[in-house]
C-alpha cells in the first residue's frame, strides 16, 4: 500500500490523490502501448521507401518485420516475470528508456544490417516495457474497473491502428530534412523522453506478494525454442527450404516438451518458475491464449501482404495507402470500446465470435472486389471490406484481453500478460513466416514484369483465403471460452457471492 500524501493531509483526501495518480499512471502506461502499436505499423507503411532507400533485398525487410516480433516474443515471458520479481515500475522504465534509445539507433541506420540490428534490440526493450502495461493495470485497478480500463485498452488499441499508417505515410511522404522514411522512428524520441519522467513521478510499484526468482533455465529453453521454431520459418523460402530448417522445427517442440516438464520440477521445488502452469487450468486463460496465438498468426500475414499489395502491386504511394486504412481503424476503435462495455457483459462470449464470423465476411468481400476490379481499384471501394473487418477485430481485441486476465490471480499477473503478448507475437511472427508461402509462393519468381501487378492482385487473393481460414479455426476454439467470457469482471462485481475467484481481487491504492 502506499501513499502519495504527508501527514498533515487530511484524511479524504488520500483516496483522491492516489485516484489521480492511478488515471495518470493509466494515461502514461497507454501511451506506451499505443507507441508500441504505431511503431509495428508504421513501418509496414514505409517498407517501399525503406528499401529503395537502403537497397534492402525482401529477406531484409522481412526481417525489418519479423526480427522484432522474434525478440519481443521471446523476451516477454521474461520481462513479466522480472517485473513480478523486481518492480513493475522499475522495469517498465528500463523498458521504455531501452525502446526509445534503440528507435534512436534505427532512425540513425547506416545501411540494412544495422537496422535489422536495431529492431531487435527494440523488439527485446519492447519485451521489457508491454508486460508491464497489463500488469500495472491489473495490480492497480480493482475488479470491477477493469471492464471500463481494458474497453479504454481497446480504443488505444484502435487509435494505434489509425495514427501508425497515417502517421507512417505522412512521415515518408514529407521527406523531412531529406531523412526519407527515418522520422518514423526518430519520432519515439520525444515521447519516449516525456513517459520516462512522468512514469518516474506518477506510476506506483508493484511487485508479486511472495518472493520469487528469475528461473534463466526457463528463459534459456523458451528463447531457443522459439528460435528454433521461427528461424526456419522466417528465413526457409530464401534459403531454399533446407533440411536442418525442417530439423530445427521439430526440435523445437522437443525443447518446449522439455520446458513444461522442466517447469513442473520449478514449481513443485521453490515455487518460482518462468511460466506459472497453473494459470492453464483456468479455462478462460487457456482458451483465450489459444485464440491469441492464432489470431496473431492471420494478422501477421493480412498486413505485410496488404502492405505489399497496395505499394507495390497497385503502385500506390505511402500516403494514398496509409488514408485507404483509415476506415478499418475507425472501425477498430469503435466496436472495441462498444465490445466491453455495452455487448460483452450482456452476449457473453458470442460477441467475440461475431466478431470473428464478421472478420471472415470483409475478408471474402475484399477477394471478390480485388478479383473484380483489379489493377482498377480504388481506395473507396476497398471501405466496405475494410469496415466490415475493422468491426469485427474490434469486437475481439480489447474483451479478448479481458477474458484472459480477468481470472488470473494478481501474483501471477505479470507472467500471465507475458504469456498473453508472448503467444500473439508468436503467432505475429509465424504468421510473417508464412507470408514467403503464402504470397510469395504462389506469386512464384519467373513471373514478367508486364504480369507482376495482376500477380500481386492474384497473391493477395490467395493469402485472404488462409486469413479467413484461420478465423475459421478461431471461431471454433472459441466455443471453449466460457460463456460470460470477458463479461466475467462486471458479472462478478454485480454479485454478492462470486465463484471461482482468485483469492487476490481487493482494490489497490
Amino acid at each position: 500500500m502506499t501513499s502519495t500524501t504527508t501527514s498533515s493531509t487530511p484524511e479524504s483526501a488520500a483516496p483522491a490523490a492516489a485516484d489521480r495518480r492511478r488515471w495518470f499512471a493509466l494515461a502514461i502506461v497507454m501511451t506506451a502501448a499505443f507507441m508500441d502499436l504505431v511503431d509495428v505499423t508504421i513501418v509496414n507503411i514505409a517498407i517501399p521507401s525503406i528499401q529503395q532507400d537502403t537497397g534492402a533485398s525482401f529477406s531484409s525487410i522481412q526481417w525489418i518485420t519479423a526480427g522484432y516480433a522474434l525478440a519481443f516474443a521471446a523476451g516477454l515471458i521474461t520481462g513479466g516475470r522480472l517485473g513480478d520479481i523486481h518492480g513493475r515500475k522499475k522495469l517498465f522504465l528500463i523498458g521504455i528508456a531501452g525502446f526509445t534509445l534503440a528507435s534512436a539507433l534505427c532512425g540513425f541506420a547506416a545501411n540494412p544490417e544495422m537496422l535489422v540490428a536495431s529492431r531487435i534490440l527494440q523488439g527485446a526493450m519492447a519485451a521489457m516495457m508491454v508486460p508491464q502495461v497489463l500488469s500495472i493495470v491489473h495490480a492497480t485497478f480493482p475488479a470491477h474497473e477493469r471492464g471500463k480500463v481494458f474497453g479504454l485498452f481497446g480504443a488505444v488499441v484502435g487509435l494505434g491502428a489509425v495514427s501508425g499508417p497515417l502517421l507512417g505515410a505522412l512521415l515518408t511522404e514529407w521527406n523531412l530534412f531529406g531523412l526519407e522514411w527515418r522520422p518514423i522512428f526518430l519520432i519515439n524520441l520525444p515521447v519516449g523522453i516525456v513517459g520516462l519522467i512522468l512514469g518516474t513521478k506518477f506510476i506506483t510499484e508493484s511487485k508479486a506478494p511472495k518472493a520469487l526468482k528469475l528461473d534463466l533455465v526457463g528463459v534459456v529453453l523458451v528463447t531457443l525454442g522459439l528460435l528454433m521454431l521461427l528461424y526456419p520459418l522466417t528465413r526457409g523460402r530464401e534459403l531454399g527450404w533446407p533440411l536442418w530448417g525442417y530439423l530445427s522445427m521439430a526440435g523445437s517442440v522437443l525443447v518446449f516438451g522439455g520446458l513444461i516438464a522442466y517447469e513442473r520440477m520449478k514449481a513443485a521445488r521453490d515455487g518460482s518458475p518462468l511460466i506459472e502452469l497453473s494459470l492453464f487450468k483456468v479455462k478462460s486463460f487457456a482458451a483465450g491464449i489459444a485464440v491469441q496465438a492464432t489470431f496473431g498468426v492471420g494478422l501477421g500475414i493480412f498486413f505485410l501482404v496488404w502492405t505489399l499489395y497496395m505499394q507495390l502491386g497497385l503502385g500506390w504511394s505511402a500516403l494514398r495507402a496509409g488514408l485507404t486504412g483509415v476506415p478499418f481503424s475507425i472501425a477498430v476503435s469503435v466496436a472495441a470500446g462498444l465490445s466491453v462495455q455495452k455487448l460483452v457483459p450482456r452476449f457473453g462470449r458470442k460477441v467475440l465470435q461475431s466478431g470473428a464470423l464478421t472478420m471472415a465476411a470483409g475478408l471474402l468481400i475484399y477477394i471478390w472486389e480485388a478479383g473484380r476490379y483489379g489493377l482498377d481499384i480504388a481506395p473507396w471501394q476497398m471501405a466496405l471490406p475494410l469496415v466490415v473487418m475493422g468491426l469485427g477485430m474490434g469486437l475481439i481485441v480489447a474483451p479478448l484481453t479481458d477474458a484472459v486476465l480477468s481470472e488470473v490471480p494478481k501474483e501471477h499477473s505479470g507472467s500471465a500478460s507475458g504469456l498473453i503478448n508472448t503467444v500473439q507475437q508468436m503467432g505475429n511472427a509465424l504468421g510473417l513466416g508464412l507470408v514467403s508461402v503464402v504470397f510469395f509462393g504462389s506469386i512464384g519468381d519467373d513471373v514478367a514484369p508486364s504480369r507482376l501487378g495482376q500477380a500481386f492482385v492474384e497473391g493477395f487473393q490467395h493469402s485472404l483465403w488462409y486469413v479467413a481460414g484461420v478465423l475459421g479455426v478461431i471461431f471454433l476454439v472459441m466455443f471453449a471460452l466460457p460463456g460470460r467470457a470477458a463479461g466475467v469482471v462486471r458479472a462478478e462485481a454485480e454479485q454478492p457471492e462470486p465463484r471461482n475467484l482468485p483469492r487476490e481481487r481487493q482494490p489497490v491504492a
